[in-house]
């Protein structure tokens, strides 16, 4: 089963998946982003405040992003896909 992770109730479905429950929780995923979620994806990280929930584990808590990467920077263009790396940390 692939497990969802809802950031602020925006649906991710991650290419990879990693949580650490020692201190601090944190999230780690992986997630691809075509063009027409670009704008999506982008207003909701600039918030860096949020509720991140990982359902299928019964995981939630308030995060902030602690470490983003993008293997592309111009997903302006119709058909582009870009790889998302995104680390959320426990406030």
């Amino acid at each position: 089963m692939t497990q969802k992770v809802l950031i602020d109730n925006y649906e991710i479905t991650p290419t990879k998946l990693e949580t650490e429950n020692e201190g601090k929780r944190k999230v780690y995923l992986e997630f691809l982003v075509e063009h027409k979620d670009y704008h999506d994806i982008t207003t909701l990280l600039y918030k860096n405040d949020f509720t991140v929930n990982v359902p299928e584990i019964a995981l939630q808590f308030e995060a902030t992003i602690t470490n983003y990467s993008t293997s592309i920077t111009n997903l302006y263009e119709e058909g582009a896909v870009g790889e998302y790396r995104l680390e959320l940390t426990e406030k």
